[in-house]
């Protein structure tokens, strides 16, 4: 298992990343939300802040996953999406330990698969941080 990324800030419901969503009203801001939205449900032990300025959830304080509205398109990040197995090839990415997943409007997207992954993510690093 890869490394741990602790945010101790992090905390039930963050008034910062509300005030994030509420900054990006606009449809690639309301995209990150729906996903923001499918992190946060992945159980009672997930918390938020805003790190780098990107909405961020973690499992405890362990950083699991991010979202961030760009230009075209938003990212849903995952801290450890290097060791993810990710069968519907969705990741992308090359660093040692990040991997995003790119969703631009208009685009084909296999949301059964990303939900897979944030389940997988969120999985992932309940079990590093449980073995700690």
């Amino acid at each position: 298992m890869g490394r741990i990324f602790n945010l101790p800030s992090a905390v039930s419901h963050s008034t910062e990343v509300e005030q994030w969503f509420f900054d990006h009203g606009d449809e690639l801001g309301l995209i990150a939300q729906r996903w923001f939205r499918a992190l946060r449900a992945c159980g009672d032990d997930v918390r938020e802040l805003l790190h780098d300025a990107q909405p961020t959830v973690c499992v405890g304080d362990a950083a699991f996953a991010y979202v961030n509205a760009f230009k075209a398109h938003v990212n849903l990040g995952f801290f450890g999406g290097a060791e993810l197995q990710d069968l519907a090839g969705l990741l992308e990415g090359s660093g040692k330990f990040m991997r995003h997943v790119k969703i631009k409007p208009g685009s084909p997207l296999d949301a059964p698969s990303l939900h897979a992954l944030i389940e997988a993510a969120y999985a992932d690093m309940k079990a590093r941080a449980e073995s700690v």
